[in-house]
């Protein structure tokens, strides 16, 4: 019996290498496909992965065609001008603009006459011409116009000044503060016919603005409705025209109304001005023809 179990021992221990012997190629394969699945570990260690975010799959680059080449295009890269306001030519400007145009014209025509009618009616070589009253007021001291030949003097010139002069002559050898109110009375009738046309100047600068935003509105309203028509927010040239039409009346408004309100200034400082010398004039004449300048060489001689 001992013998038959070392036997059976030996022979045992002769027979293990065969099995390990099968099992090498399934080691072979355990261990490729531990070696293949490392990167998949490694990668599930990061933390994008982690956090359950996977890198989107990636799409190829397109590169799409270009759009067909327009007119316009054409236009802009051979370096015309894209804008639709016209800013060259007058007459275009002016039809453009629609025809709210019509009255900024016209406007502007009055403000061109009547600030050259008044350019040369407010001279003061006009108003108080200083050779004039400069011998009229000597000969007064000197005594040697006698009231007619004061009067015809005075009618002769015709001046604003000598209408006044005439007024105090008519008052010759009164008391002063009489003849001082007849040359107020007739000043002030000067002066207000020097100062017409003044509401010319403030109308024009009053209405000519309000014309320009009337025709801003209707050119916005263009526009929007162009727009509306065609359906098509994304284009910008149909609002060219409406556009250009408002900043058109707009501009001409502005620019009728402020010189219309620079020469109402100008002009109405210039009457002022005017006034005052005519006042001193006027004071000269009433120290030489009143009840007391006449009285005190009666005085003097009595004396």
């Amino acid at each position: 019996m001992p013998t038959s179990r070392r036997g059976i021992s030996r022979a045992s221990a002769r027979a293990l290498p065969a099995p390990c012997a099968s099992l090498r190629p399934l080691l072979v394969a355990l261990a490729g496909a531990v070696v293949a699945a490392l990167p998949v570990v490694a990668l599930a260690q990061e933390p994008r992965a982690w956090a359950g975010a996977t890198e989107p799959a990636r799409e190829p680059l397109r590169i799409a065609a270009a759009p067909p080449a327009t007119d316009s295009d054409a236009n802009v890269a051979a370096g015309a001008p894209a804008s639709l306001i016209p800013t060259g030519n007058l007459l275009t400007t002016l039809h453009s603009g629609g025809w709210l145009m019509v009255p900024l014209v016209g406007c502007s025509f009055a403000l061109a006459v009547f600030g050259i009618e008044r350019a040369v009616n407010l001279r003061t070589g006009s108003v108080v011409p200083k050779l004039f009253v400069e011998r009229f007021v000597a000969q007064l001291q000197a005594r040697a116009l006698s009231r007619q030949a004061a009067l015809e003097a005075c009618d002769e010139n015709g001046s604003p000044a000598a209408r006044v002069f005439a007024a105090a002559l008519r008052r010759w050898g009164r008391p002063a503060v009489e003849i001082e109110q007849a040359a107020i009375d007739a000043c002030e009738r000067e002066l207000n016919h020097l100062r017409r046309y003044r509401r010319v100047f403030n109308g024009v600068a009053t209405i000519s603005p309000l014309l320009g935003l009337l025709g801003t509105v209707f050119g916005l309203i263009r526009s929007f409705n162009d727009v509306a028509a065609a359906g098509a927010m994304g284009r910008p040239d149909l609002l060219a025209g409406g556009f250009g039409e408002a900043l058109i009346t707009t501009a001409m408004g502005l620019l009728v109304a402020i010189p219309a309100m620079v020469l109402h200034s100008y002009f109405t400082s210039r009457v002022d001005r005017l006034a005052m010398r005519l006042d001193e004039s006027c004071q000269q004449v009433i120290d030489e023809i009143s009840q007391e300048a006449l009285a005190e060489p009666k005085r003097r001689m009595a004396g």
